[in-house]
């Protein structure tokens, strides 16, 4: 496949979560291309505004700005803000997501709400209210599922539903926002990062075909390719290092 590998100058794009981890990562790898980038935060405001302090250094302009994906009205407030402070949007990537072990007897409603808010139910109406912006500059939306939506992991029941929910959300997103917009998904599989427990990276190592883990810069590659991937829309990237292949 040949890709456009044109600069994204002029170009902006919002990722949430973007304070921490994987949404770091690809927010500066955004900017690295030459996107304009929005951080969005709920609670990592210093972690956040570092990621912004990043992006300017690399000539880009960058935004920092808070919002509870568990509030719609939040939401829309978040979109609004990026509109009025670059005047337009391109790229919405929908990283933010939470990741509860969680026993099956002990998931309770609210813990269930929890995870189905941030993991499913915002994607969505971040996609309702940036589709407007999104459609005047033919835009794109990346949602983040993982492979917790294709294997069925017994203590994480409400994490595997809402990222399988992802994947379906991906599709029906690209059918509804087509031609215009162009949704797709990333599923990654163990992504290494510092702090994480050794015991989950050697597991996922002697399952994936690959034999290692995965690099928060493999995953920003990742949504690049499919930023410039201008006729792929309503798939989902795998990226496990063949993880899923052994079941």
């Amino acid at each position: 496949m040949t890709l456009d590998r044109a600069s994204l100058q002029g170009q902006v794009g919002l990722v949430t979560g973007a304070g921490k981890r994987i949404g770091r990562a690809v927010a500066l790898g955004l900017a690295r291309e030459g996107a304009d980038v929005v951080a969005h935060y709920h609670k990592s405001q210093t972690e956040a505004r570092e990621v912004v302090g990043e992006i300017e250094k690399m000539g880009r302009k960058g935004a920092a700005f808070s919002a509870d994906l568990s509030d719609v009205a939040q939401i829309e407030r978040l979109v609004q803000q990026s509109e009025e402070r670059f005047g337009r949007l391109d790229i919405l990537v929908n990283n933010a997501a939470n990741f509860l072990h969680l026993a099956f007897e002990d998931v309770s409603e609210k813990l269930w709400d929890e995870v189905l808010d941030t993991n499913l139910r915002a994607p969505f109406f971040l996609a309702q209210a940036a589709a407007p912006l999104l459609k005047k500059s033919r835009g794109t939306i990346i949602n983040f599922a993982d492979i917790g939506g294709i294997l069925p992991w017994t203590g994480y029941i409400p994490h595997c539903a809402s990222k399988a929910g992802v994947l379906m959300l991906t599709k029906c997103l690209a059918k509804a926002l087509a031609p215009e917009v162009r949704v797709n998904a990333i599923a990654p599989g163990t992504i290494s990062m510092p702090g994480d427990r050794s015991e989950i990276a050697t597991d996922f190592i002697r399952r994936a075909s690959l034999r290692r883990t995965g690099t928060a810069q493999e995953v920003a590659d990742a949504v690049i390719f499919l930023v410039n991937a201008k006729f792929v829309t309503g798939q989902t990237l795998v990226l496990d290092g063949g993880r899923t292949l052994s079941g």
